[in-house]
């Protein structure tokens, strides 16, 4: 059985263990992505935050405390939904369950929208950006995280057990829908190339601040061996964007 965004989630075998592996002291979303995110973040202070895809709003939970006004989690499945209320219960945060493709923002509604693996999920990223353009007030900052284009050209890499030692980059130009062996699934995503991605951006009206590929930092390993893993290939792409004064 394939699945398909975020009701990946809502299959209640994959979700207990993607909640396992996502909360592991060495998860990469932990040790190589989030560092960076804040990084480009920057200060919250009293910005209006949406996180697309938010998952359990952790980052929600974390970003209030660093003084953001109000936040919004939309997210797509029941079960990241029903634990990212429970996380934000009480704070100046809330959470909408309602897939990206259906959601309708207002303009102008926020100063800061951020997205963490959860865009590679959409058939149509296009449109999505100009939502994320429309939604932001002018000045308003685009911060987002999505799988790198070299793992998500190839499902072929992810087919084996065990600890990858190597990668196959293949299809690279050839865009679209992969089903990716993951977690003892088959998931669907979809690949995009760098090129891609910094174009969508260019046409929804971004400008483009700065791109990571999440160099890893040996001071966020407990383990070299670990480390100098995790330096063979990127495992994330991610753009800071600004929406220009109009």
């Amino acid at each position: 059985m394939e699945l398909r965004g975020a009701s990946a989630y809502d299959e209640g075998e994959f979700f207990e263990n993607y909640m396992k592996r996502r909360n592991r002291p060495d998860s990469p979303n932990n040790i190589i992505e989030k560092p960076i995110l804040l990084e480009l973040l920057g200060s919250v202070d009293g910005k209006r935050i949406l996180d697309l895809g938010c998952g359990d709003a952790a980052i929600g939970v974390e970003l209030l405390k660093q003084g953001g006004t109000s936040y919004l989690g939309l997210e797509g499945s029941e079960n990241m939904a029903r634990v990212a209320a429970g996380n934000l219960e009480g704070k100046a945060g809330q959470v909408q369950q309602s897939s990206m493709e259906e959601w309708v923002p207002q303009p102008e509604q926020y100063d800061l929208v951020i997205s963490r693996f959860a865009l590679h999920y959409l058939a149509d990223l296009a449109s999505v950006f100009k939502k994320v353009h429309h939604s932001l007030a002018p000045g308003g900052n685009f911060v987002f995280s999505v799988q790198h284009p070299v793992l998500t050209s190839s499902a072929k890499s992810a087919e084996g057990s065990g600890r990858r030692t190597d990668w196959i980059v293949d299809d690279y130009f050839n865009h679209g829908e992969r089903a990716e062996p993951w977690i003892g699934k088959k998931v669907i995503k979809f690949h995009r190339t760098v090129e891609e991605y910094f174009q969508l951006l260019l046409h929804a009206g971004f400008r483009v601040d700065d791109l990571r590929e999440g160099t890893p930092k040996a001071e966020n390993f407990n383990s070299q061996e670990e480390y100098e893993r995790r330096m063979r290939i990127p495992l994330v792409l991610m753009f800071a964007c600004t929406k220009a004064g109009e």
